[in-house]
């Protein structure tokens, strides 16, 4: 299991909040005096904080100018959500067909674990009961290139999966798709685990663009994209 959340990982989730909710708003240099302040703490885990938000797509972090909060596109925000979701389909279905028994036993325990956390409204165990799930499949692919890309992707959706969960009644849907996918796997059933992921993570995207903290100009523009009809074409196709 992972080790507890540091103090700058905890940060990071507070500024990404912050930013999600617009009360960082696009555009906004982030002085790490400021935040320091701002978050009761010093600047060197503000600065650790930071490095870590700088592969999530939220800010741009360079030499010397520092740390700006990126304007979010609707457009390159779905082709994170698509792409994860096709890796994270995948590492469903290699885990199906790859996991050894100790694995689909861990796999099974967890899900299990996580309905008590969901049924109490335990959003932060919850979300990190979450992440555990998500890296036990990727581990089980046995594939180490997916689950590199699998890990990347998933700390780069980690904010706007963690936003998901304040839409009311999330955290039992969360856990009956889950169910979906863990029924599949302990099967050894590869093809409707991988469209059980895909249908999760489908749902997760609906989910963040529900929620009061994303960003309206997100919402606004999320039906009129093009990449999700063919998202639903893939989740058809993998149905049957």
């Amino acid at each position: 299991m992972p080790a507890p959340q540091t103090r700058a990982e905890r940060l990071a989730d507070e500024i990404a909040a912050a930013i999600l909710s617009g009360d960082l708003p696009p555009g906004l240099h982030l002085d790490e005096q400021v935040l320091a302040k701002r978050f009761g703490v010093s600047r060197t885990p503000v600065r650790d904080a930071l490095r870590l938000l700088s592969g999530s797509g939220l800010i741009d972090l360079r030499p010397r100018t520092g740390a700006t909060v990126r304007t979010i596109t609707a457009e390159g925000l779905d082709m994170l959500f698509v792409a994860t979701a096709e890796i994270e389909a995948t590492c469903a279905r290699l885990a199906a067909l790859g996991m050894t028994a100790a694995e689909r036993s861990r796999l099974r325990d967890l899900h299990e674990g996580m309905a008590p956390l969901a049924a109490a409204g335990d959003r932060d165990g919850y979300i990190t009961a979450n992440q555990d799930f998500h890296a036990l499949l990727s581990m089980g692919t046995h594939n180490s290139v997916v689950e590199e890309i699998a890990r990347s992707l998933q700390r780069r959706l980690t904010p706007f999966r963690r936003a998901q969960f304040q839409a009311e009644g999330r955290l039992a849907r969360s856990h009956s798709e889950h169910g979906a996918v863990v029924r599949a796997v302990l099967a050894r059933d590869a093809a409707a685990a991988n469209a059980a992921m895909l249908v999760h993570m489908s749902i997760v995207e609906d989910a963040f663009e529900t929620v009061d903290a994303a960003p309206a100009a997100i919402r606004a523009v999320a039906r009129d994209r093009i990449v999700r009809p063919r998202r639903a074409e893939a989740v058809e196709r993998a149905r049957r």
